[in-house]
């Protein structure tokens, strides 16, 4: 294969769009649709502090690596990183040492909260007598990453959800009937004006998987594959087999999806808006939540 642009050799065939790119023309191009993200979301400001959620994956360094790129022409801008350390051990601790090693490069400063600080035990602990690891994990790591983020002063939590993630989350809302969750979609939230709250943003909301897993390896990266041991059999994994079957036998499939899904996202906000900005404190631990108590501190009392 040859790159459709200058004849070189090719490092990927995009079957969607019927090219083949080089690698320089590739990464050119990746950035570029990233860019055109934050610009088209206004999901950054020059005189922002912004904490990139860094988990030391693949989608994450290779975000963290591409904002202190750009943000070397940015205003005033400042950039940090946060990792959560849930407690697993093997697993979390490779990827920690990503994370620090890759901070230390790139001179950023690296935050890291854990489970055990502010919940007590780590996950690991936390698995001995109870199922559905994902769920927990997934609770208390958003929990701990907004009142972190607050913390340390940031301004925005930017966040390595790629277009897989984004689709993922829309159908599993639309088959759950679970149409106000869908409110909190999109590359930057519909909450954004409230104190404890740190606004969530996406810069790779339009890139699939791979292509961050392409342009990490081009960006030569270190990257941490080894599968969560606590990773269960979920509704995301089965809608996340059929969107792979659709794209594989029809090309474009994601992308069409997404973009359906942005032209009703406006309506979907304003017959849920009422629903979504009626946020409250939670009377146990203060931060941010739809009811009276957080789901945080419901499963705290669990554990």
């Amino acid at each position: 294969m040859e790159c459709w642009k200058c004849g070189k050799k090719a490092v990927m065939h995009r079957k969607y769009e019927g090219k083949s790119w080089c690698g320089d023309h590739f990464v050119e191009q990746f950035e570029s649709l990233a860019k055109e993200t934050i610009s088209k979301e206004g999901l950054f400001q020059s005189n922002e502090k912004v904490c990139v959620a860094l988990s030391g994956g693949m989608d994450s360094t290779a975000l963290l690596l591409f904002l202190d790129n750009l943000f070397e022409n940015w205003r005033d801008a400042e950039l940090i990183a946060l990792t959560v350390d849930e407690g697993i051990e093997g697993y979390r601790d490779e990827s920690i040492e990503i994370a620090k090693e890759l901070c230390k490069d790139l001179d950023i400063e690296l935050h890291i909260a854990s489970f055990d600080d502010h919940f007590g035990k780590t996950l690991d602990e936390i698995m001995e007598d109870k199922d559905h690891g994902c769920t927990y994990c997934g609770v208390l790591r958003r929990w701990l990453l907004n009142k972190k983020s607050r913390e340390i002063g940031a301004d925005k939590l930017a966040t390595a959800h790629n277009m897989d993630d984004e689709l993922q989350s829309i159908f599993m809302n639309y088959l759950k009937g679970d149409m106000k969750r869908m409110v909190r979609l999109g590359a930057k939230p519909a909450v954004l004006d409230r104190e404890k709250f740190v606004p969530r943003v996406k810069p790779f909301r339009e890139s699939p998987e791979r292509e961050i897993a392409l342009y990490a390896k081009l960006k030569g990266l270190e990257l941490h594959q080894t599968e969560c041991p606590y990773v269960e059999d979920s509704l995301r994994f089965d809608v996340r087999d059929f969107l792979n079957d659709m794209e594989s036998k029809r090309p474009s499939t994601k992308f069409t999806a997404l973009r359906a899904f942005d032209k009703l996202l406006p309506k979907i906000k304003d017959g849920f808006s009422g629903d979504e900005t009626s946020v409250r404190e939670c009377k146990e631990c203060d931060e941010i939540t739809s009811g009276e108590v957080c789901k945080a501190c419901q499963l705290r009392k669990k554990i």
